[in-house]
């Protein structure tokens, strides 16, 4: 194998550090994976440094043994690299680039005052998962460590540092920061001046530009790996070389890619620990504060819906039951026992039998709670079947993000299909069918759907390598997708009214929930 033509995309999900390197061919050649958990210390859901540098390092040590099992040769450099990672958050750093306060992810639902002035400051909505959110929210506080800030990044654009020592993010990532203005493909400078001007009695030694990142389109060099970098990414000393790398990229901006869908008027939904759906439009939409604006990783604007929770508590019950055929002795291993669970739900009625579940394991904001509670309800005349009980949890993790999209919807909104990818749909039909239902419209799922945000962010990095002079969605189109085979479905009408059915029993109930974070 030609290692110089090669690509590599690394991401940093909430659950999962995955790694995809893609052939001469844009194939998938081998993969790496590092499960990690965020911690809630504090009262802050965050990851620590040390679990960082960790969880790289495994990862990377991973891919390279699957690589090097497969090919019979070492795996010692590639074309090109890019980092990705969950987005939003917060990473403030001293001009040593020490860390000056913990880490804190998009779970995080306690900046709801800094969104709100933001929000009417701009009248552009700010989410409390956005970093200038988190950094505001400090400066209402009065928080010490503010005098001393020198850069903010979030998770991606910190590895991107370790790696390069360059203090840039991808365009789709930065939007996700602070407010992007898509003529200039940079900080909406308006913006930057009216927030300065907010905050002037503070007396800070900096301006917001001033500890930005710089904003990168894709297909634009980011910088390339350095020696201290290599050292970082690969304990044997045996990988390096002066790779390139493609701006670093959010989960969100992968997803667009690894599906393809950053033309105008694509769409696509990511199910994974979060769950999100994005769609690029040309359409200027009122302010919602369920709806986020942001870009693709070439720039152009993206309606997201964002939903805190999707996967987590599914997960939660499959190891119940992983638990029990333990314990019967039943040799089922875990994604096997997936599977068998998840072709169940087929079977469960299609309004569920009048179970509901609420899968909160933190704040939703699309239905105004700020924190959560995993909750399950049946009354005594719901009919409990396993079949029941797994299309509940699986309607759940779609239930916050069908109410995004209704207002989309309400806003003309055209979606004609949504490609779906993450941990979510590998099961063939099943989560596809019922997004079908959620969202109204044709879901198609790609055979590298399993794949996701790492293969989306080796796409990037090919393109960094291959790209020429064509257009992302040109390159993509053309050189990537051209032969590509998606299995698309669209639900049954008695379907989707089904779904609508255990949507109003979803929202009536939403008080329940709610009286459930105030009690335990």
């Amino acid at each position: 194998m030609n290692l110089a033509k090669t690509s590599l995309g690394i991401e940093f999900g909430s659950t999962r550090i995955k790694a995809v390197l893609l052939d001469e061919n844009r194939l998938v050649a081998a993969t790496g994976g590092f499960t990690w958990e965020n911690k809630f210390i504090d009262g802050v859901w965050t990851y620590g440094e040390e679990d960082i540098f960790e969880g790289l390092k495994a990862c990377f040590a991973d891919l390279k043994k699957n690589f090097e099992e497969k090919f019979r040769e070492k795996l010692t450099t590639v074309g090109a690299i890019g980092i990705s990672g969950m987005m939003h958050g917060i990473l403030a750093f001293d001009e040593n680039m020490k860390l000056l306060t913990p880490f804190r992810t998009w779970r995080n639902t306690d900046q709801e005052e800094a969104a709100e002035k933001l929000s009417f400051l701009f009248d552009f909505n700010i989410p409390q998962r956005w970093s200038i959110a988190h950094l505001y929210t400090d400066i209402l506080r009065d928080k010490e460590y503010l005098k001393d800030i020198k850069y903010f990044t979030t998770l991606s654009g910190y590895i991107h540092y370790l790696l390069t020592g360059e203090k840039v993010l991808g365009v789709g990532e930065a939007s996700g920061m602070f407010p992007i203005d898509s003529s200039s493909l940079d900080y909406n400078q308006s913006f930057i001046e009216k927030f300065d001007n907010l905050i002037k009695d503070k007396n800070y030694p900096w301006t917001l530009r001033d500890i930005l990142p710089k904003v990168l389109p894709a297909g634009v060099k980011a910088g390339c790996l350095t020696e201290r970098g290599a050292a970082l990414l690969d304990a044997s000393g045996e990988f390096g070389g002066s790779v390139p790398f493609s701006a670093p990229e959010g989960d969100a901006g992968t997803g667009m890619v690894a599906t393809n869908s950053v033309r105008c008027k694509t769409g696509n939904v990511s199910a994974g620990t979060s769950i999100f759906a994005m769609v690029v439009t040309d359409q200027k939409l009122s302010r919602h504060e369920e709806i986020d604006m942001v870009t693709t990783p070439d720039g152009y604007p993206v309606a997201m819906v964002h939903c805190n929770n999707c996967s987590t508590d599914i997960n939660g019950w499959v190891s119940l039951f992983k638990e029990f055929s333990d314990y019967i002795g039943a040799d089922v291993d875990t994604e096997k026992l997936y599977t068998l669970l998840f072709n169940k739900a087929l079977e469960g009625e299609k309004d569920c039998g009048g179970l509901l579940s609420y899968n909160y394991f933190s704040g939703e904001h699309i239905t105004g709670l700020p924190s959560g509670i995993p909750t399950f309800l049946r009354k005594p005349d719901s009919r409990l079947t396993l079949g029941n009980f797994m299309r509940t949890h699986i309607y759940s993790a779609f239930a916050s993000l069908r109410i995004g999209l209704e207002i989309l919807k309400k806003e003309n909104v055209e979606i004609e299909t949504l490609l779906g990818h993450g941990g979510l749909f590998k099961t063939p039909c099943v989560a596809q069918r019922f997004l079908s239902a959620a969202a109204e419209c044709e879901v198609s799922v790609s055979e590298t759907a399993g794949e996701g945000g790492p293969y989306g962010m080796a796409l990037l990095a090919a393109f960094l390598l291959d790209g020429d002079s064509m257009s992302l969605p040109d390159y993509l189109d053309e050189k990537i997708f051209k032969d590509a085979k998606n299995a698309s479905l669209r639900a049954e009408e008695d379907e989707i009214a089904a779904f609508g059915r255990f949507m109003e029993l979803y929202k009536a109930a939403l008080p329940v929930e709610k009286s459930a974070t105030e009690i335990l």
